[in-house]
């Protein structure tokens, strides 16, 4: 049973996929504009993105889905070879979720549900949205055959949000913007849990994990390794939620496990340059806040590697691959713009006028 934080409010269930941190992040701005439009949010996730939420609003009620179990291939090459092997599970999984959303809404008043790619998160008897910046599934010579079983999932719900703009100047390419798509579509803008604020830079690199394993923990065992004797200033955040923020000095290095939104916001604003995977909830990231940039994108996941590839060819991130990476790429970044926010203001006023239809 899920327990309402105020009284005569509509109760919208929120519930991003727990896959790295990003969909997590990307749904905080939601989360506070649900709040400030006088609606009650319920998270709904599992894994990190649950633990995350659950910090950034502890006076939220919150429930536990199943999980998608989601972990990548320690060879890139063989990313979408384990995808495909891990497809009955994920199947299972959405199964799952599916019977545990009917348990909710049929014990709980629940008025309206947001999904950010949980895709058995949905129902017919309230409005349904679901949030991806992927239209287009890109999976190489597959990317066809990817994207028509996405958008079937997606035809479930109401709306599919776009946390994108619609016109040429946009974050996600050809990833968030098709043809032709079967389901209403909602550019709603790009979205940062974050601001920019002038501060004085004291770091000179941030490195900021995430993503599921066991690419996080290789990627981070090859910078600890290449930063040991960096000479400026680290600030190293492992992307590892656990119940207690810990932290450790190595040398020029201080580790963090993981940063809540406000203390983040405040160390990204204070950095120099961001080293990072290039998913996409980072991109908008680091787009609010007009930052510096270098990528490493996850091996073998065709999103990140394309975004990297689009953002390095509009001359704005340099990046490399992962096995490519030394700190001597770190001399390309003077040749790059870096990336910049666009002047766009998310209605939603507008957006949730959904949830008041009868």
């Amino acid at each position: 049973m899920v327990t309402p934080l105020y009284k005569n409010e509509k109760k919208i269930l929120v519930a991003p996929l727990n896959w790295g941190l990003g969909h997590a992040t990307r749904c905080i701005p939601i989360i506070k504009a649900l709040i400030n439009n006088n609606y009650t949010p319920i998270i709904a996730s599992d894994g990190v993105a649950l633990s995350l939420l659950k910090k950034e609003f502890p006076n939220l009620s919150s429930v536990e889905l199943p999980s998608y179990n989601i972990t990548y291939a320690k060879n890139g090459k063989y990313f979408k070879l384990k995808m495909l092997k891990d497809s009955p599970k994920l199947i299972k999984a959405i199964k799952a979720e599916k019977k545990a959303i009917k348990h909710i809404i049929e014990n709980s008043s629940i008025d309206g549900i947001i999904s950010d790619n949980r895709l058995g998160v949905y129902s017919k008897k309230i409005p349904s949205v679901f949030i991806t910046h992927q239209l287009n599934v890109l999976s190489g010579i597959t990317t066809w055959f990817s994207t028509k079983i996405h958008e079937q999932f997606i035809k479930k719900f109401n709306i599919c949000w776009v946390p994108d703009t619609k016109g040429a100047l946009n974050l996600s390419g050809e990833l968030g913007h098709i043809t032709t798509f079967k389901i209403p579509l909602e550019y709603i803008g790009p979205l940062s849990r974050f601001e920019k604020k002038q501060a004085t830079i004291i770091n000179d690199v941030l490195i900021l994990l995430s993503g599921p394993e066991p690419q996080r923990t290789l990627l981070e065992e090859k910078l600890l390794l290449e930063f040991k004797n960096y000479k400026g200033k680290v600030v190293f955040i492992q992307g590892i939620m656990e119940t207690e923020q810990s932290i450790q000095v190595l040398g020029n290095m201080t580790i963090y496990n993981f940063m809540t939104s406000e203390l983040l916001e405040k160390t990204i604003n204070e950095s120099a340059l961001v080293l990072s995977r290039s998913g996409y909830t980072t991109v908008m990231d680091l787009a609010k806040l007009n930052k510096k940039a270098f990528f490493i994108p996850t091996p073998g996941q065709f999103e990140q590697e394309y975004l990297a590839k689009r953002l390095t060819e509009l001359s704005l991130v340099p990046s490399c691959k992962q096995e490519d990476f030394t700190l001597n790429k770190l001399n390309e970044i003077n040749a790059y713009e870096g990336l910049k926010a666009f002047d766009y203001k998310t209605d939603y006023k507008k957006l949730f006028r959904l949830f008041e239809s009868e």
